[in-house]
């Protein structure tokens, strides 16, 4: 048995990933906006930027008690902010008193983009240099690049919460309700319920013992502690002239010392932010491997649930690993091989405004050896307990674990905790030494097909990738794309007129035929594999097109076969027709 999904992107994954798609230096645009023309197109027409896809109208501003008509954006003017005379973006660098916060709530950024400002090489990452609003620069727009998931594994700093106590039933029950609640200082000028960040951490002798202090910012910039190590603290006299002069600090910005001991009195989370191996230049520093997968869940066919499903459980994506060398410190504690991994939910936020959340989540850890391109059935997993798993299944953004295994073969199996819920993940797996990291049920050979020596693809190349991936499937109807619908894709996105696809314009091709692929498979309300004129004409709609009868008249006649019905194939090559002709237009459909 298998489940009906076989795998629609793995060849792709593998393919841009190999080809640096998505990294820094190869970053994918959003939305597909490409900064520079952008900025170009702005400077030739005189006007400052304006973002038609956050266009300056209610719906933008979010859902529920910011959604259109509440109470909460009534009055909303939508204004560009004046500029005040010869205004400078950075000056001599950024530094992390330079970020401060004001009224809105948004601690928990403000303390990671100020730990950003101690690696200028990281920071560069995000904020590209080049940017400012000096005259001939200047074009109303800015951009930045930012990692989908967050950076981990390389000691850097830590951002962390405040909260005034640590009693765990408290923890358990505590709940932000408004800001005035959830950033109240306390009688010592301390904030409870606000994000602060962290850059150092050292010991000093004090009064003949060895005492921990640790290095806090509040992303305020005014307000500080006043307790024990604070500024003006009566401990300072203790210690050394030197460590005095070297660590004592008088300043009113919001840093301040505390005690170790304090510190876990007055804190309740702490999140270490690490660097991914890309991220680290110093040949010095130990390097983690990163492996990393991209997947889904999809109700009905790869959406199994957790354990406590057995029927199912078996049906989510299954992901091997193969762990080879043990950890070179016989010293640390931890024999075996050492990981991390982490499962990150993909594109929640943006469910919010259909009434959707994150998804409970976690992954089960089973050793395993066998062939790598079979995907276990129910039996296997009826009869073998797991090796590791997740602490817990729980409704967060990511959930990650630190493990320690002996050297061999495991399958990795995510999934969330009901079956039939759909949803995108991505799993990375850091692992001290090198391993090895693939789908289960996928061979490295797909990928053949997707070798091309000069990173472009052509229509003919484009078909042979599209078919050997859709004839896999049993869950749809297709005779393969031809030579003209690829043609037709092709056209569509390629922008510099070389005939061809670029590795960025080939994956928002991937990402629209995903999409018209779940459009497809969602409206086959009889399961048949293609879609009737009536379903078709459903699907049209949902992806977008508002036609009137004329058009869909038009489609079925062109589109499909003898006895009306319309395969894949045909389905996507009338979207892009449909798209082709709705770009060149001067109005957008309805």
């Amino acid at each position: 048995e298998e489940p009906l999904y076989l795998g629609f992107n793995l060849e792709v994954q593998i393919f841009w990933r190999l080809r640096g798609v998505g990294s820094n230096c190869q970053a994918v645009r959003y939305l597909n906006q490409d900064y520079e023309a952008l900025r170009q197109r702005c400077f030739q027409s005189g006007c400052l930027f304006q973002d038609d896809t956050f266009p300056a109208e209610a719906s933008s501003l979010g859902f529920n008690e910011l959604g259109p008509g509440a109470y909460k954006i009534r009055g909303v003017d939508w204004i560009r902010p004046m500029l005040t005379c010869s205004p400078e973006f950075i000056v001599s660098g950024a530094t992390r008193t330079d970020v401060c916060q004001g009224a809105l709530g948004d601690c928990w950024l403000l303390a990671a983009i100020a730990s950003l400002t101690l690696n200028r090489e990281v920071l560069a990452r995000v904020v590209p240099h080049g940017q400012s609003f000096r005259d001939g620069e200047y074009a109303g727009i800015f951009h930045f690049q930012v990692e989908p998931t967050e950076p981990e594994l390389s000691n850097q700093s830590a951002v962390f919460s405040a909260n005034h106590s640590v009693s765990a039933d408290y923890l358990n029950r505590f709940q932000i309700t408004s800001s005035a609640d959830s950033e109240a200082v306390t009688h010592q000028k301390f904030f409870s319920g606000t994000c602060n960040s962290s850059s150092d951490w050292l010991q000093v002798e004090y009064r003949g013992d060895t005492l921990q202090l640790i290095w806090v910012r509040n992303p305020w910039g005014q307000v500080e502690w006043t307790g024990a190590w604070s500024d003006d603290s009566i401990e300072w006299r203790y210690v050394s002239d030197e460590d005095r002069e070297r660590l004592s600090h008088c300043s009113e910005d919001g840093e301040f010392w505390m005690s170790f001991s304090d510190f876990l009195r007055h804190y309740s989370r702490l999140e270490i932010c690490n660097l991914t191996p890309d991220a680290l230049t110093d040949d010095s520093v130990s390097k983690w491997a990163l492996s990393k997968f991209d997947s889904s869940w999809r109700r009905g066919s790869i959406a199994g649930g957790c354990r406590n499903y057995p029927n199912t459980f078996w049906t989510n994506p299954q992901l091997v690993i193969r762990l080879e060398e043990e950890d070179d410190d016989p010293d640390d504690g931890e024999a075996g091989c050492t990981f991390v991994v982490g499962l990150i939910q993909k594109n929640r936020r943006r469910m919010r405004k259909m009434g959707q959340d994150m998804h409970t989540v976690g992954f089960a850890i089973y050793e395993f050896s066998g062939q790598r391109n079979v995907h276990l059935n129910r039996n296997f997993f009826l009869r073998h307990s797991s090796a590791a798993r997740s602490e817990t299944f729980i409704n967060l953004r990511e959930v990650c674990s630190r493990l320690t295994l002996p050297p061999g073969e495991y399958l990795l199996v995510p999934s969330t905790f009901e079956p039939h819920k759909d949803g995108d993940f991505c799993v990375r797996v850091f692992t001290e030494k090198q391993a090895d990291f693939q789908a289960a049920n996928h061979r490295a050979a797909d990928t053949d097909c997707l070798s091309l020596q000069d990173c472009e693809i052509s229509a003919f190349e484009l078909k042979k990738i599209l078919n050997k991936v859709v004839t896999k499937r049993s869950d749809i109807q297709t005779s393969g794309f031809s030579i003209s619908t690829c043609r037709h894709m092709v056209n569509l996105l390629d922008r510099d007129g070389s005939g061809k696809l670029g590795l960025v314009e080939f994956k928002v091709l991937w990402i629209k035929i995903e999409n018209y692929l779940k459009i497809y498979r969602n409206k086959d309300v009889d399961n048949s594999g293609t879609m009737s004129s009536t379903e078709m004409r459903i699907a049209v709609e949902e992806a977008g097109f508002s036609l009137n009868n004329a058009l869909h008249q038009v489609i079925v006649a062109r589109y499909s076969e003898s006895d009306l019905t319309i395969d894949f194939d045909n389905f996507v090559s009338s979207l892009v027709r449909l798209e082709t002709m709705f770009s060149e237009s001067p109005s957008p459909p309805a």
